[in-house]
């Protein structure tokens, strides 16, 4: 007897156990009232982005999935509005790339008093321009000249001394490749990145951030990347100085956008969270990312790029790709 309902009480136990286990994977790892939020922001970006949802009562309201550019990118393409996610913060021209495809994101219901003109369904969170940069000390070391231009950097005494990224892993080469092509064409632009990569050698990096690594460190003396990044070194005491180049400062938006989904309350509370992020998160977006998107912000002169351009095309994934195809056939 005693036996027997030792017995009982591990069976109750185990059906017990049985029960919550069904339970438990009955249930998704998210809750299905949650905003999902798929995101190609780095670090500091989804901080300020969290920081502003939490600040406004959000949190536990939604989940931030994070993906690279390209990944995140063949997505939006490959799944339009059968995409998981309701709400998207991604570089503008993936979105505006889908939404020529799918017709997948809703018209924005909030005014975002922006500086420029945006298509109704996005509105930039944050953006991001390029400059060369140099090693001051390692300039000064060599005796090299302080280059002006990208094309300065093709000269063959920067042989070896040169870092830059490449774009077919990089949307910061993009902007490289725009302002080679905006100031020389497509032949003679050929030329110069052809020049320019054969100074590079083996400092072709996959990260957009890779050339002010090594600039920073003395591996090389000059590279092109994100001048923030630039100005954010110098003003911490590092060999680093920045130069806007003679070819421009272009650069590249990342943009807040809604999904249009059945939901209907879901699809009104991702407009709620697009509204905050536009509004709350940008004072600690335009810290890291110092360039004024909105009426009323400023940034300091040290920031203010001397020489801002717009490639004369409309940034999309398919000018992407051709851009990527005159890189490879110029730097091969």
């Amino acid at each position: 007897m005693k036996k027997g309902f030792k017995s009982f009480k591990h069976l109750a136990a185990f059906m017990m156990v049985f029960v919550m286990v069904l339970g438990f994977s009955g249930c998704s790892s998210k809750d299905a009232g949650q905003v999902v939020i798929y995101t190609n922001a780095d670090e500091e970006a989804v901080g300020a982005i969290k920081s502003s949802l939490d600040s406004e009562g959000y949190e536990g309201k939604y989940v931030v999935q994070s993906f690279g550019t390209s990944e995140l990118g063949g997505k939006l393409l490959a799944e339009g509005t059968g995409i998981e996610a309701d709400l998207i913060t991604m570089s503008s021209y993936f979105i505006e790339s889908a939404q020529e495809k799918h017709g997948m994101f809703a018209d924005l219901t909030f005014e975002s008093n922006s500086l420029e003109k945006y298509p109704a369904y996005y509105t930039p969170i944050l953006a991001n321009t390029g400059a060369l940069f140099v090693n001051t000390s390692l300039i000064k070391e060599k005796g090299l000249p302080v280059p002006a231009s990208i094309k300065d950097l093709t000269k063959a005494e920067y042989k070896g001394l040169v870092s830059i990224p490449n774009i077919m892993d990089s949307s910061t080469a993009w902007l490289l490749v725009q302002a080679i092509i905006s100031e020389y064409g497509q032949t003679e632009g050929a030329a110069v990145l052809g020049a320019l990569a054969e100074n590079c050698g083996p400092h072709i990096e996959s990260s957009g951030s890779g050339p002010i690594k090594k600039v920073r460190v003395g591996e090389v003396a000059a590279g092109f990347g994100l001048r923030h990044q630039a100005v954010a070194d110098k003003l911490e005491g590092n060999p680093i100085d920045f130069i806007d180049p003679a070819e421009g400062n272009f650069s590249l938006t990342e943009a807040v956008a809604v999904v249009k989904k059945d939901d209907s309350e879901k699809t009104r509370l991702a407009m709620d969270m697009a509204k905050v992020i536009t509004t709350k998160a940008r004072p600690e977006l335009i810290k890291y990312y110092p360039v004024a998107l909105y009426k009323g912000e400023s940034v300091d002169a040290i920031n203010k790029p001397a020489n801002p351009q717009k490639f004369e095309e409309a940034l999309t994934v398919d000018l992407l790709k051709k851009h990527q195809e005159f890189f490879k056939a110029a730097t091969n």
